[in-house]
């Protein structure tokens, strides 16, 4: 991109946190007009994977077991992972196409940074709206799959704690990445080399501990494992104790990671 079809920085308002609000504002009217197409990946996906793996596959493992996964049903087992999971792929999904696109496309991010809005106050506004889809997804999951019984614990409300954390650990990196990209040719290389094996081998369907010795300090590294876990803590009602703190503390790091990642980015991308 050249230079010349950059936006010319202006004075920014007063307050990162209020400037976003207006980024925010912008988000929230999108997504009120097309919700409807989020529908299928952020709600009924995940319950499909709920009653497929955890009812279909679940009957298989409870009855060769005799016990389940962990001392617990398959079902129970297998609930927070796919909440947190789906957490993950929304915030992936969210900060590719939709910020490639912003600067590329249609240029939101070029109207918004010609206004007196920071490129923090975009970032921030874009992780907000990517963290409130999320919840929203997690909230009808959790509506659903308390009656289905694979929610045993009232605390399972608090792995919505999990959720925000890994949709904002995984939004900022996944911000950045998009931002330096000068196609979608690399996202084809970050979901398939990424986030499917993320998908597959942090916990979500089974413990890491099953994994080969080599391979599963690979899965403590990715956040999504460290999401699982918390949520399944909170889920099933059950305390690690520091665990859970490290747990808090590791997400936390890639969310501040995240974040000077993605400004950085965006700035050096958009801003003379």
């Amino acid at each position: 991109m050249s230079t010349v079809e950059r936006p010319v920085e202006v004075p920014a308002e007063p307050g990162v946190v209020r400037s976003a609000g207006r980024v925010l504002a912008y988000h929230l009217t999108v997504w009120r007009r097309t919700w409807r197409g989020m529908a299928f990946s952020g709600f009924v996906s995940p319950l499909l994977y709920l009653g497929a793996m955890g009812y279909g596959l679940g009957s298989l493992v409870d009855g060769s077991t005799g016990q389940g996964v962990d001392g617990v049903p398959y079902v129970q087992f297998i609930a927070p992972g796919v909440l947190v999971a789906t957490a993950m792929q929304h915030a992936v999904g969210a900060s590719s196409y939709p910020v490639l696109g912003s600067i590329k496309w249609s240029r939101q991010y070029h109207a918004m940074l010609a206004s007196p809005v920071s490129s923090q106050a975009v970032v921030l506004g874009h992780a907000v709206i990517t963290v409130l889809q999320s919840l929203a997804f997690a909230v009808v999951f959790l509506v659903v799959a308390v009656p289905l019984r694979a929610i045993p614990s009232a605390w399972g409300v608090l792995s919505l704690l999990a959720v925000v954390l890994v949709t904002a650990a995984y939004t900022g990196p996944m911000f950045a990445v998009a931002a330096r990209a000068e196609s979608d040719v690399s996202f084809t290389l970050v979901f398939r080399l990424v986030l499917i094996p993320m998908f597959l081998f942090s916990g979500t369907f089974f413990p890491v501990s099953q994994l080969p010795d080599w391979l599963e300090p690979l899965a403590w590294v990715v956040p999504l494992w460290h999401g699982s876990s918390l949520a399944r803590d909170a889920t099933l009602g059950t305390w690690s104790g520091w665990a859970d703190v490290g747990h808090v503390a590791y997400l936390l790091v890639w969310v501040a990671a995240g974040w000077v990642l993605a400004t950085r980015a965006l700035r050096r991308r958009m801003v003379v």
